[in-house]
């Protein structure tokens, strides 16, 4: 899947003009946590989120630069943070150059960046124009409609079968050659053994991903490599 196909298309946005209180308004009202900020062309110039809020004069929580610091950084360090701290446009504290993906961005991809970069949502551009956005719940709600997807219709036990010795194939932790796998009427039934107690849940959720499964039975014997002793 790619950024497109979860993607929210109509974004909230807001203008470097736009009051700090307005923007803070449009985010609790509409529950979201960060609103992309774009020019009258609609060019993406910037992000103001949840995090802008934090360090702020109304509730007296500016940061607090250490003299030796200021020392350091001489005083464009202090400038920059009052006038984060008392900005009163969008402009004047947003997050320029935020994170962003194309739209034909694969979502490992789009997920990897949130990952590396602590970030809750990603701007989605075609060229310089904002096209939509890709925030967790988005990739929440692409979760849920594939588990729908995928477990619609009805599978018979062969196809039960297939389908789980097909997954557990492609996995160097699965136990392939000391594991039988057996279904009867929806119910899949392990037996065999496993060297490490972590491959148990492993297979345990390998079988709940597969369409059609009613009941799991697990007969699986840990047997501990090195002594050979059953635990």
């Amino acid at each position: 899947m790619k950024a497109r196909d979860v993607m929210t298309r109509k974004v909230l946005t807001v203008s470097p003009e736009t009051s700090i209180l307005e923007a803070a308004r449009i985010m609790l009202q509409h529950k979201i946590s960060g609103l992309p900020v774009v020019d009258d062309r609609r060019n993406l110039i910037g992000i103001v989120t949840e995090g802008d809020f934090l360090r702020r004069s109304e509730i007296g929580t500016e940061h607090k630069t250490p003299r030796w610091l200021e020392f350091l950084e001489g005083p464009g360090l202090l400038a920059g943070e009052y006038v984060h701290a008392s900005g009163r446009k969008v402009g004047e504290v947003m997050t320029r150059e935020p994170r962003i993906v194309g739209e034909d961005a694969p979502l490992d991809e789009v997920v990897g960046l949130m990952e590396r970069h602590h970030v809750k949502r990603l701007p989605v551009i075609s060229g310089d124009k904002l096209v939509g956005i890709v925030t967790r719940s988005n990739l929440m709600r692409a979760i849920v409609a594939e588990s729908n997807k995928s477990h619609a219709g009805s599978f018979d036990d062969a196809a039960i079968k297939r389908k789980l010795l097909a997954e557990l194939q492609k996995h160097s932790w699965a136990p392939f050659a000391l594991v039988d796998v057996s279904v009867k009427d929806g119910v899949l039934k392990y037996s065999g053994c496993i060297i490490d107690e972590r491959q148990r849940q492993a297979m345990m959720v390998a079988a709940e991903n597969i369409p059609g499964v009613k009941a799991i039975e697990d007969e699986l014997i840990w047997v501990e490599p090195v002594s050979g002793m059953v635990l």
